[in-house]
């Protein structure tokens, strides 16, 4: 007869959508992530949250810190009960571009999470260079925004 078909989730990656406003971005690195198994499960179910996270470099070591994991708490009686963590995760990352990276960071450059990819069997997050925008350059980027939406409204109405 029929077989059932598994169900795919119709977005596989979160992204932070705030890092491409306030940053302009270089090079992008995909890491993994050293996670437990209901951090796992809210990666999986998108309950994740990258606005205001950042990666530093502590002992050789990269971290994502201020991530907001959406977990759930096994608790009876409250089916959907969850809990906020943000503490640090360790990234997964080679010594070659751990060092890259921490050269640098030593330039002024920030390393800012862009998206966290949860396609494969593996949960991995893009981080990406960036130099931190200021204010006029947000103007900036909205006008241009705005033209161009503005551009593409009167070409399709001729």
């Amino acid at each position: 007869m029929g077989q059932k078909k598994k169900a795919k989730s119709p977005n596989t990656a979160v992204l932070n959508r705030r890092a491409r406003f306030d940053y302009e971005l270089g090079e992008d690195l995909v890491v993994g992530l050293s996670l437990t198994g209901p951090e796992v499960r809210a990666a999986r179910d998108s309950h994740v949250q990258l606005k205001g996270s950042f990666v530093t470099i502590r002992n050789n070591e990269l971290w994502l810190n201020n991530a907001s994991f959406s977990l759930k708490l096994q608790q009876r009686g409250q089916p959907e009960a969850r809990t906020i963590d943000t503490e640090p995760r360790k990234l997964l990352a080679s010594r070659k571009q751990i060092d890259n990276l921490a050269v640098h960071k030593k330039d002024g450059m920030t390393i800012v999470p862009t998206k966290l990819l949860t396609t494969g069997r593996y949960i991995k997050l893009v981080i990406a260079l960036g130099k931190g925008k200021k204010n006029y350059d947000k103007r900036e980027t909205l006008k241009r925004r705005d033209q161009s939406r503005e551009a593409a409204q009167a070409i399709k109405h001729l």
